[in-house]
């Protein structure tokens, strides 16, 4: 929708965007990383310690969202001016950004209930819930953005607002539903927060390697898009249109990240690391078929999803660049996504995923990118390539990680009883 409003709306609220990407992975590390604590409680079924997991990880997400939303609402446009000079896209990102930002609070509630739940095999909830919440979203979206049904036209801050509305909604519905149903983490605020230095301190050595891992990876990323952005509007504009597509396909992945996250961490919670392994192994051949076929889909389906975009030749043309280049890889970075998130997060691999994934990104994929834009001059679908190369070399060393079974450790070993 926001693609019909040309690519200066589409750069602004894709680098707008960026600004949440890093509060998502931040949140995502802290949730994903309690997570695997409380998958592998779940495999003994320690409720009380799942209550102070849950507790601790909703403190840090908390402390995180606030940070971020100070950010947004005070600092937006010297945010934006790290990632474009264009006077433009600061104007109309800076606006976007300050609306969008209210919703940080809410998502960090729902995100860390919602992995919550997933660890401990609830799932349909968040399912229907998020479903709901996005359908929302896409409605208020439609409406705000173009003004329909005697509704203001807000363009892209409409979609800002959508989002702000659709957040608040399912984070009320996501909390009351789990005390409503008395869900696993349905834990009063005294069974939360009941926790001491000690606890708190076993929790986060090897949560803490997650959060850290996630903010590095992050700010890689971020750095790919300075680095874009710097090479032209509409070279920027491409990549958002891209990912926003290519995207599509990924979350269905992270989907079986998490899902292997779950059995994996159970296993090894129940002291049952062969089948572990096991479960481990077929979902990472999953990840490499799912991924050939679904990046040949993506490819085959895009030239539809870019008729609908109103923006220059030129942009539709970098657009289809990338989409081959990104699809044709999918498979790897798919691979990689189930070793991080599914298998050594879920075996308390932490350290060992810190360095691989959170340093290589800047050993090997920044460095390569800024050469290609800054020296080689190359267009930005090669610079995109060049980043890819972390990719084949976290792929590679994960692999030997993964057949080594150096990354199952038992995590219920240091939690009190």
């Amino acid at each position: 929708m926001v693609g019909q409003l040309g690519a200066t709306t589409v750069a602004a609220v894709g680098l707008a965007g960026q600004i949440f990407f890093l509060l998502n992975l931040l949140i995502f590390g802290i949730g994903s990383g309690s997570a695997m604590f409380t998958a592998q409680l779940w495999g003994k079924r320690d409720v009380p310690n799942i209550h102070k997991v849950l507790g601790l990880a909703l403190a840090l997400a908390l402390v995180g969202s606030m940070l971020f939303v100070i950010i947004a609402e005070i600092f937006p446009t010297f945010a934006l001016k790290i990632y474009s000079e264009d006077p433009q896209v600061i104007a109309i990102g800076s606006n976007y950004l300050r609306t969008f930002g209210f919703s940080f609070v809410f998502f960090a509630i729902s995100a860390t209930y919602s992995l919550i739940l997933r660890s401990v095999g609830e799932v349909r909830l968040p399912v229907i819930i998020s479903i709901f919440a996005l359908a929302l979203n896409i409605i208020l979206s439609y409406l705000l953005i173009f003004g329909k049904l005697g509704l203001p036209q807000l363009g892209a801050n409409g979609a800002a607002v959508s989002i702000l509305i659709s957040r608040i909604i399912e984070c009320t519905l996501l909390v009351s539903f789990t005390y409503i149903y008395k869900l696993p983490p349905a834990a009063r605020p005294r069974e939360m927060f009941d926790f001491n230095l000690a606890f708190a301190g076993k929790v986060l050595k090897p949560v803490l390697p997650v959060a850290v891992n996630e903010i590095l990876w992050s700010l890689g990323i971020t750095t790919y898009q300075v680095i874009y952005a710097h090479i032209g509007t509409a070279q920027v504009a491409a990549v958002n249109i891209a990912t926003t597509i290519s995207d599509l396909a990924v979350v269905a992945f992270m989907g079986i990240g998490n899902a292997t996250a779950i059995m994996v961490g159970n296993m090894i919670g129940s002291g049952k690391d062969d089948p572990a392994q096991i479960y481990a192994g077929r979902s990472l051949v999953i990840g490499a078929v799912g991924g050939i076929i679904i990046g040949l889909s993506v490819w085959l389906i895009s030239p539809y999803i870019l008729d609908l975009y109103r923006v220059s030749p030129i942009v539709i043309a970098y657009t289809k660049a990338l989409l081959l280049i990104s699809c044709s890889f999918l498979w790897l970075r798919m691979m990689n996504l189930i070793q991080f998130i599914g298998i050594f997060r879920a075996g308390g691999d932490t350290r060992f995923a810190l360095i691989l994934d959170g340093f290589i990104i800047w050993l090997v994929g920044v460095p390569l990118a800024a050469i290609g834009a800054f020296v080689l001059d190359l267009p930005v679908y090669l610079v995109y390539a060049l980043t890819l190369s972390e990719e084949m070399v976290k792929w590679a060393i994960g692999l030997w990680r993964y057949f080594s079974k150096k990354w199952i450790h038992n995590l219920t070993e240091i939690v009190p009883n």
